[in-house]
């Protein structure tokens, strides 16, 4: 074979040219191992099972089928090449490809990781808003038309709620830009665990599908807790919801011990604790409360899974029907710490770049996401007020009041900073502002629900979503799109127009909160949340709460898309258009390849922006 000058080989004759063979699509690799593993597991024990009137897929063989099923997708889409053969000392074949195919494929840098777990949060927080519409075309009316049964709307319920809290809420702002940020936040290169962070994204996509199909093994009436013994008497749907937030949660606790050891172990010289970035201490403490608790709720997990397929008597008179609640709640309220933590850092992040302010109070600042974090076991149970003696619901009333304390902090903060300061009023600036609106009101109307007696008589209706969703979805996903345009530049090197970014701003701030302050009221008029059929005095208001929903949800959808269109089609940006100090802003924009080439020593604070102010980094080697 002879070679011409421009390096083509040139095939002699009669030969046939030489192609190179392209590799099969991860994801499609995945897919095809995933259903080799489910078909293979699950015939071995439905072939072994003793009950022969069992089916081909029962309550045990599908538990098996889906571990065989995990097994072959996280091998197919590259841990097989790039984490279990080399961990038996193999060779290493796996090359990373470039380009947008990058973001399809096991990848070890925190950038593409980071995306990834958005991108992959961003799916499940698709899939919750369309059942969150569905749920609300059903209370559009007082009976039952939407769905024929109402196992078929708890059901929609419990994978709204599923799929919010534990792919969007613990994973977008922590897994998506915790991975992406804190990196280049304490001036590292990669992360302290690249290869485990690179198999750990893959399992959010599966999680979701698996609460998502749940259906297709029959209805659960639990909502997002899971509840045992009620999920005794469910349809085996309820095996697919303890499933997918199994690996959902096995995903977010993987990320924590990423970013803790990251931020611990990972610091540029001169990055001490007092100079961390407020973020990167948001994450710290978000990470802690994971390690803690997230190992707690998936033993719990596995003893219901247990419970119902064996089954075992762990949660019923013969154990104590009171357990299963006991500890999911003992997680369930850190959880609400996990997602809100990270948009009380966000503000304390963005709001001095953008006011060119020095950060108030910053020590206060810290000790608040410390004691957030320290508090949060402390409150659980008032969720469980009414079967609770009143030996114990004094005192978590009492601390249920008291992390208000630490979390007034952040507003204290934020407050501290924006006073008599030169805030540019722009699109993340006007997000991060509605994000304390709408989580003061959801912290206010806390304080009732934190008080015995009122929460007596609000227990169970829909104040208490309306309560819920102003923390969560009023704080943690409005700072999230405060974080999608503040870094859009570092994502993409593009910009947006930022008319078009405040109409989008305002038309998410004005449909939410008409929809879930109407939330608060309908439910002192005695609307019970869980319930597809209600009075019929209550249903006009349900039908105008409704129509603002879709106008939500087309907000959301508005927002997500000219994010993506200003991504791909936005004007070129500047490197650092805001001119923030953190030290991510002194890497390329976009931020591809390696973060650093010379080693950051940081010699400053990154908040102070008073007159003479020196720069906070000096760059070695």
């Amino acid at each position: 074979m002879s070679v011409t000058p421009g390096n083509s080989p040139l095939p002699a004759t009669g030969e046939l040219p030489i192609v190179p063979r392209r590799r099969m699509s991860p994801p499609m690799r995945g897919v095809i191992w995933a259903a080799v593993g489910f078909l293979l597991l699950n015939s071995i024990v439905s072939g072994i099972d003793p009950n022969v009137t069992h089916s081909y897929v029962n309550q045990v063989s599908v538990v098996f089928g889906w571990m065989g099923a995990m097994i072959g997708w996280l091998f197919g889409i590259g841990g097989w090449e790039a984490v279990v053969r080399p961990a038996f000392g193999f060779p290493l074949k796996w090359k990373e490809t470039v380009g947008w195919r990058r973001y399809f494929e096991y990848s070890i840098d925190h950038k593409v990781i980071g995306i990834q777990y958005m991108v992959s949060s961003g799916l499940g927080f698709l899939i919750a808003g369309i059942a969150a519409m569905m749920m609300r075309l059903q209370l559009m009316s007082d009976h039952m038309w939407l769905f024929q049964y109402s196992k078929g709307y708890l059901t929609t319920v419990g994978i709204h709620g599923t799929i919010m809290m534990f792919s969007v809420g613990t994973v977008f702002m922590v897994g998506g830009l915790g991975n992406y940020l804190i990196p280049m936040m304490v001036g590292s290169n990669s992360s302290a665990f690249p290869r485990l962070s690179g198999i750990s994204v893959w399992m959010v996509p599966a999680g979701i599908l698996t609460v998502a199909f749940s259906p297709l093994l029959g209805d659960w009436t639990t909502g997002w807790r899971g509840y045992q013994p009620l999920a005794s008497q469910d349809g085996n749907g309820i095996i697919f919801y303890y499933l997918g937030v199994f690996i959902l949660l096995l995903s977010s606790l993987i990320v924590a011990l990423n970013l803790v050891a990251t931020i611990v172990f990972r610091r540029a010289p001169g990055l001490t604790w007092n100079r961390l970035p407020m973020y990167a201490w948001g994450m710290l403490a978000v990470s802690f409360l994971n390690l803690i608790w997230i190992p707690e709720i998936m033993m719990t997990f596995i003893l219901a899974l247990l419970a119902h397929i064996v089954p075992l008597p762990l949660f019923t008179a013969v154990g104590d029907p009171m357990v299963y609640l006991q500890m999911f709640w003992l997680f369930g309220h850190p959880e609400v710490y996990i997602v809100v933590v990270p948009a009380l850092a966000l503000w304390m992040e963005i709001l001095p770049v953008l006011s060119k302010k020095t950060l108030f109070a910053r020590q206060w600042g810290v000790i608040g996401l410390v004691f957030v974090m320290l508090l949060s076991g402390m409150v659980w149970a008032h969720h469980l007020f009414p079967t609770q003696q009143n030996a114990t619901i004094l005192p978590f009333s009492f601390f249920t009041e008291m992390i208000s304390i630490p979390t007034g902090f952040a507003f204290m903060v934020s407050i501290g900073t924006l006073w008599k300061s030169k805030l540019t009023l722009n699109t993340p600036s006007l997000l991060v502002l509605m994000s304390m609106f709408n989580f003061l009101i959801g912290g206010l109307t806390g304080v009732f629900v934190a008080d015995p007696m009122i929460n007596m008589q609000l227990h169970d209706t829909f104040f208490v979503v309306g309560h819920f969703h102003y923390t969560i979805i009023g704080g943690m996903v409005f700072s999230s799109f405060a974080a999608m345009y503040y870094y859009l530049p570092k994502f993409s090197g593009r910009t947006y127009n930022d008319k078009w970014g405040q109409v989008g701003a305002y038309w998410m701030f004005i449909a939410f909160n008409a929809t879930f302050f109407q939330f608060f009221i309908v439910g002192l008029r005695g609307m019970n949340r869980w319930v597809p059929v209600y009075p019929h005095y209550l249903m006009w208001q349900n039908f105008e709460i409704s129509i603002c929903a879709f106008l939500l949800g087309f907000g959301f959808l508005y927002n997500i898309g000219y994010i993506i269109w200003s991504w791909v089609k936005g004007p070129a940006a500047e490197n650092n258009p805001w001119k923030a100090k953190t030290l991510e802003w002194y890497t390329p924009s976009p931020a591809v390849g390696t973060n650093f080439e010379k080693t950051p020593q940081v010699v400053n604070g990154f908040y102070d922006y008073s007159d003479g102010a020196g720069e906070p980094v000096v760059f070695q080697g």
